[in-house]
């Protein structure tokens, strides 16, 4: 009896280590870990592919002005976010940018970061509105809670010609709520 005493509390052991804790165990098996996509995600993949890219960008005096360049864009982390790569060929030399857009379903809002080979800054925006289903109206957002918020902006993005088409349009916001087209990203969806 004094032998097998010894054995039936390794035993217990052995087992006891082969199971994962009971804290670890409920978030595996939890919804939590994975957020199922809503419906901003389904719109999301629509704009999934390579593009061509006409930008017209419109300063405060003169003319607009134009160049052409190149977008691929595809989906990352298992769906949940719309990654983008843009190639521009201006008078200046070539300029690159790169954007993540991602959506929450509890909130129907989504939420963006911007950066390019232009400037050091980060953009960020985002919804104020749930998702329509028929368009991203995103609004800038200051990073420095310092900072005061000197360049306010409102980006509105939808998919056009059956999504042959893609269109942003970036606004600048005036402190008396006029909006001002600044640029204009006009996407074709290569075939």
């Amino acid at each position: 009896m004094k032998s097998v005493a010894p054995m039936i509390v390794a035993s217990c052991l052995l087992l006891a280590a082969a199971q994962p804790p009971a804290s670890r165990k409920h978030v595996e098996s939890s919804e939590e870990t994975k957020e199922r996509p809503g419906t901003g995600h389904i719109y999301l993949e629509k704009m999934v592919g390579n593009w061509d890219v006409s930008k017209v960008y419109y300063p405060r005096g003169g003319d607009p002005v134009r160049s052409a360049g190149e977008c691929r864009q595809k989906m990352i982390q298992d769906g949940k976010f719309l990654q983008s790569e843009f190639i521009f060929e201006q008078a200046d030399g070539k300029s690159t940018g790169q954007g993540i857009v991602g959506f929450e379903p509890e909130s129907g809002r989504f939420t963006s970061f911007w950066i390019d080979s232009r400037q050091t800054r980060m953009s960020a925006r985002q919804s104020r509105e749930p998702f329509d289903g028929t368009r991203i109206v995103l609004y800038s957002i200051a990073l420095d809670p310092q900072a005061k918020e000197s360049r306010r902006s409102k980006t509105i993005s939808q998919l056009e010609d059956n999504g042959r088409k893609l269109i942003h349009r970036q606004y600048a916001l005036g402190s008396g709520g006029e909006e001002r087209l600044v640029m204009e990203l006009i996407l074709t969806r290569k075939p």
